[in-house]
C-alpha cells in the first residue's frame, strides 16, 4: 500500500542543504529504500538515507537529519545556489 506525505521547505542551512517540515516521526511510514521518491521543485530524488551517507559528489539526496528533519542536499556543493530551490517550495514524499 502506497503512501503520502507532504511539506514545505522551510530553510536553508548554511551550507546549501535544504530543511522540510518533515520530521522522523512523520516518514516512520515511508520505506526508506529506492521504493520512495522525493519531488521539490521540479526536482527528483529516489530513496531517504543516513545523515552519514557515503553517496558521490553532486548526487541529489533525501537525507534524515541530525535535528530529525527531512533535508535536501547535492553532495559537495550547495543545493539552494545550483537548484534554485527556496524556502515555501513544497516537497511531496511518495511511496
Amino acid at each position: 500500500m502506497g503512501g503520502k506525505l507532504q511539506g514545505e521547505v522551510i530553510s536553508v542551512r548554511e551550507s546549501g542543504d535544504i530543511v522540510t517540515s518533515l520530521t522522523r516521526e512523520q516518514l516512520a511510514p515511508a520505506p526508506t529504500d529506492d521504493s520512495v521518491t522525493v519531488l521539490c521543485d521540479g526536482h527528483k530524488t529516489a530513496g531517504i538515507f543516513p545523515a552519514d551517507h557515503s553517496e558521490p559528489e553532486m548526487t541529489f539526496l533525501a537525507v534524515l537529519g541530525k535535528d530529525d528533519h527531512l533535508e535536501l542536499m547535492l553532495v559537495g556543493d550547495s543545493a539552494y545556489k545550483f537548484l534554485g530551490i527556496r524556502e515555501g517550495a513544497v516537497v511531496t514524499v511518495k511511496w
